[in-house]
């Protein structure tokens, strides 16, 4: 099955292959798009609710990357972009598409699960501070060579759009990535009810956790994206040959533990509470019929 098929195209868009596919080429937008984002300092400012007098002026009274949000996903709602089944806006009352909707088949069961405000909160508060140290260690020595010292000399170097640009973009990848813990759930679910439904009933999230988690898999993953990480943070030569000892020298252009410590603390446990919550919710509005029907696939 290609690796890009969308729902669409897909004659089976909870094919567990299908599913791991999509979060593979995730994790590449993740890895990419933290490199991009680690060039510039931490920048606190624009994560400070009513930081910016501008935006009060306007009548925001949020944090600046808020507003990049609510702008950027503005727009994309009306293209439509939150129509889809696998997308999920960190912004509320967002506009209708002008176009129709595309049809899609109906995939998940009726949830309202959604771990964006999490998201927002992890990502804001230890993962930008991580991923940008060595860009805002060198902000800092370069402000103390002209004189600025003391808390001036940290964090902030003045490219508020280009770091909240790249702030969306992750944000809006690590929100597909956690949320599409639904379409496993999903899958597993349909697999074999019968193995899930006392535990629903029952609201046993342990046993539901150990359900869907393969500790191997996971083992896995976080191997897979140490490797990435390491060869992505690499310098290359213009021809195209990796820097020798690059990571080791301090010149890598991110903190690979930093990626790694994103997937194991954050993303994971986070997609595993998607998985739950989203399956507490498998039953609702089912008859006892229903139910027993389903038992006995």
């Amino acid at each position: 099955m290609p690796q890009g098929e969308n729902f669409v195209l897909a004659e089976d868009p909870l094919n567990l292959n299908r599913i791991r596919n999509i979060l593979v080429r995730l994790e590449d937008t993740i890895i990419f798009s933290l490199i991009e984002r680690a060039q510039f300092a931490h920048n606190p400012k624009i994560y400070q609710q009513g930081a910016f007098k501008e935006l009060k002026e306007l009548g925001f009274e949020a944090s600046w990357l808020q507003w990049f949000l609510q702008e950027t996903e503005t727009f994309h709602a009306k293209a439509r972009r939150y129509t889809s089944p696998d997308e999920y806006p960190f912004t509320t009352g967002l506009p209708a598409p002008v176009i129709p909707p595309l049809n899609f088949p109906p995939i998940l069961y009726p949830n309202n699960v959604n771990a964006n405000a999490s998201i927002l909160s992890f990502y804001t508060r230890s993962i930008v501070p991580r991923i940008c140290r060595q860009a805002t260690l060198a902000l800092a020595a370069k402000k103390r060579a002209s004189g600025i010292i003391g808390d001036d000399e940290y964090e902030d170097d003045g490219n508020y759009g280009s770091a909240a640009t790249i702030d969306v973009e992750i944000l809006q990848a690590i929100s597909k990535r956690v949320h599409y813990g639904k379409f496993v759930s999903e899958s597993k679910f349909m697999e074999k009810p019968s193995a899930f439904i006392s535990h629903i009933q029952n609201a046993n999230r342990t046993a539901l956790e150990g359900l869907i988690t393969k500790p191997e898999v996971e083992k896995k993953l976080l191997h897979r994206l140490r490797k990435k990480a390491a060869t992505y943070a690499q310098d290359f030569t213009p021809d195209g040959d990796a820097v020798k000892d690059s990571i080791a020298n301090g010149s890598a252009k991110i903190d690979v533990d930093g990626v790694v410590e994103l997937y194991e603390s954050y993303i994971i446990p986070l997609t595993k509470e998607v998985e739950v919550d989203y399956l507490l919710q498998r039953l609702d509005g089912l008859t006892q019929v229903q139910i027993d029907d389903l038992a006995k696939r």
